[in-house]
């Protein structure tokens, strides 16, 4: 399958969270004390983070700056998704919330960066000619505007399905984009006067020369409006958060435009689409928004993996969320495992790892076993974005903590297709399935170990 392409400006997320509980002397403002320092990318950053749980291969083609922020993105970045980094004037974005007890007290924004006017390198156009689909994720720093980007796209929405999140500060659309999906406020900001959602989707889908238009309306899901007439989504009642909670709805957007884009390179038409992306949209918000793709990058004491890997099961389901599960032992950490754990995450709504403890590695590969203590191996895997959370295990099979999981889906490499694994019976009794993803040929720790002894 071909690509999915994300064009668009990339921004740096910070989450600055802690805990509020007296007053500053000095004035009658709260006193936040720092227990975490989360980092994620932002704009079409989260995008095309996000487009990688429903798509093979995602490239992103943004303005990237030479300096600490453009780093960070970088490597938030890798190795989900490939970066074709644009010049980038001015400084990296970076959007800094302060929160505490769940809720977003103050927003610090720096950066000036926006993007130049220089038309596209030989191998940016390649990409997009090449692409299967293009998801446009317009957050105003003026790629969008770029005449080459213009004419490119408009060539291409002709033969390729071009999704279009759009921005208030951006450029409008190309005509010929099959999808363009602002909330109400944006739709409402272009013609002001009107506040229907469905009359918005039906006028802008003339007023962009849209082949369609969908507006996102929050918890009542979207309206879509095509060839066909004006359509209203609702979510699932599987998929809303429950009453009692308060949501963080940041990247909802991104998750919905990125999931109508994954679904129309798969085949799907456009309400099809539209349904998909409001049901993954809902998830997302319900399994906690943007924060559980995000890196803490503050020290804090040890994690307690296995609390947390529970904690947070019971929170999906309560959410009516997907679980996904997958093990192993994981040390020496290597492509073939970041490829089998992306494709496990993009299964569902959270994922978690059955790891073996140090004493259950030795128990399955002998004395010299394992090279990484059990602490350190669960650190590593917490730090992918695509990781919620690892369980440690003493045993020589995850059965006893899939009892208590009772994971949705329990992920193995393909590897496994001729074994008898004895997790299988405690999964399927519970409800859930075993699938089996592909794996990449000539990756396996034994087989690193062995060529490092050797040379």
């Amino acid at each position: 399958m071909k690509p999915l392409v994300v064009l668009g400006d990339t921004l740096l997320d910070v989450d600055a969270e802690g805990t509020a509980e007296r007053l500053c002397p000095e004035a009658p403002v709260p006193v936040v004390d720092l227990t975490a320092r989360r980092r994620r990318p932002g704009g079409a950053g989260l995008a095309a983070l996000l487009a990688a749980r429903s798509a093979a291969e995602v490239v992103l083609v943004t303005p990237l700056g030479d300096d600490e922020g453009g780093h960070a993105l970088t490597g938030l970045l890798e190795p989900d998704v490939t970066v074709l980094p644009l010049p980038l004037r001015g400084a990296t974005v970076c959007k800094t919330r302060v929160r505490a007890g769940g809720q977003s007290l103050l927003r610090l924004d720096s950066g000036d960066g926006t993007a130049t006017t220089d038309p596209l390198p030989a191998r940016v156009h390649e990409v997009l000619e090449d692409a299967g689909a293009i998801l446009v994720a317009d957050y105003g720093r003026g790629l969008t505007r770029n005449p080459d980007v213009r004419r490119l796209l408009r060539e291409l929405a002709e033969r390729v399905p071009v999704v279009w999140d759009p921005h208030p500060r951006g450029a409008q659309p190309v005509p010929g984009t099959r999808l363009v999906t602002p909330n109400l406020a944006e739709a409402s900001a272009v013609l002001a006067g009107h506040e229907e959602p469905a009359e918005l989707a039906k006028l802008l889908r003339g007023h962009w020369h849209a082949d369609a238009v969908a507006v996102t309306v929050g918890s009542r899901g979207a309206v879509l409006a095509d060839g066909l007439g004006e359509t209203t989504v609702p979510i699932p009642a599987s998929a809303r958060t429950p009453g009692h909670t308060a949501p963080d709805t940041c990247g909802a957007g991104d998750r919905f435009a990125a999931a109508a884009t994954a679904a129309l390179l798969g085949g799907a038409d456009t309400t099809e689409a539209v349904v998909t992306a409001v049901e993954a949209a809902a998830r997302f918000v319900a399994a906690g928004g943007a924060t559980a793709l995000s890196t803490n990058d503050c020290p804090v004491p040890d994690p307690q993996p296995a609390t947390d890997a529970f904690g947070l099961a019971e929170r999906v389901r309560e959410t009516g969320g997907r679980l996904i599960a997958t093990g192993g032992c994981f040390d020496l950490l290597h492509p073939g495992h970041v490829s089998l754990l992306r494709q496990a995450r993009a299964l569902g709504d959270a994922l978690v790892v059955c790891l073996n403890s140090d004493a259950s590695v030795r128990g399955l590969k002998g004395p010299g076993r394992p090279l990484v203590r059990d602490r350190d191996r669960a650190r590593l895997l917490t730090a992918l974005s695509f990781v919620d959370a690892v369980a440690v295990f003493d045993e020589p099979s995850p059965t006893a903590v899939l009892e208590r999981l009772r994971p949705d889906v329990w992920v193995k490499g393909g590897d496994y297709a001729d074994a008898d694994l004895p997790e299988r019976a405690v999964v399927e009794r519970h409800g859930g399935e075993v699938v089996l993803v592909p794996t990449v040929p000539g990756y396996s720790t034994s087989r690193l170990v062995a060529a490092a002894a050797s040379a």
